[in-house]
């Protein structure tokens, strides 16, 4: 089974690219979407968070305490490595499990905004990088969350920068608005197809 990571900064459209994916019938891993579930359901990662930051972490319903977790990580970059340290390895067991159910599917993707600082894609086959300019990806993300450009700049300046993550990627694709980005998928897909075969 051939494993496709997927990634981009913030604003880069690596979500709508992998739904194009999607509607050519390969199934995607959202490793956002998935971190977020494996802080409730996963038993290691809820006890590693309890040792490192508290019983206070959860609520007694069982849900996780944003708040409490947020409060301590917000502006302290080791408390973010401890808290990435506990989830990122959560998540890698979750796409573990996952890519087994698509036996037939000629590959998987695997859509990770920290693909690379996390070093999952060490586990995939392939990555691919969504790039856009940096001013373009901040109208797109004022646009779309109501964040400011303060808010934005910080989230940016927490990942790799585009140009190290281009040296890292296999493959990239432009959603700068001046290249159609469906054909740019459609010849990887044939690629990924080719290797599959």
């Amino acid at each position: 089974m051939l494993k496709i990571g997927i990634t981009g900064n913030i604003g880069s459209g690596k979500t709508t690219v992998s739904k194009i994916f999607e509607v050519l019938g390969i199934p995607v891993f959202y490793a956002d979407d998935e971190a977020k579930k494996v802080m409730v359901n996963d038993a290691i990662l809820i006890d590693d968070l309890k040792q490192t930051f508290g019983a206070q972490s959860y609520f007694e319903d069982g849900s996780l305490n944003r708040k409490h977790i947020a409060g301590i990580v917000f502006n302290n970059e080791m408390e973010l490595k401890k808290l990435n340290a506990i989830v990122h390895p959560a998540v890698f067991r979750a796409f573990d499990s996952w890519v087994p159910q698509f036996k037939n599917a000629p590959y998987v993707l695997k859509e990770a905004a920290l693909l690379f600082e996390s070093s999952s894609y060490k586990m995939c086959d392939r990555s691919i990088m969504v790039t856009a300019p940096l001013e373009l990806r901040i109208a797109r993300v004022m646009l779309r969350d109501g964040l400011s450009r303060d808010e934005i700049l910080n989230r940016e300046a927490r990942q790799f920068s585009e140009e190290k993550k281009l040296q890292l990627a296999d493959y990239a694709i432009k959603n700068d608005n001046t290249e159609l980005v469906i054909p740019q998928v459609l010849a990887l897909h044939e690629q990924f197809l080719e290797l599959h075969s």
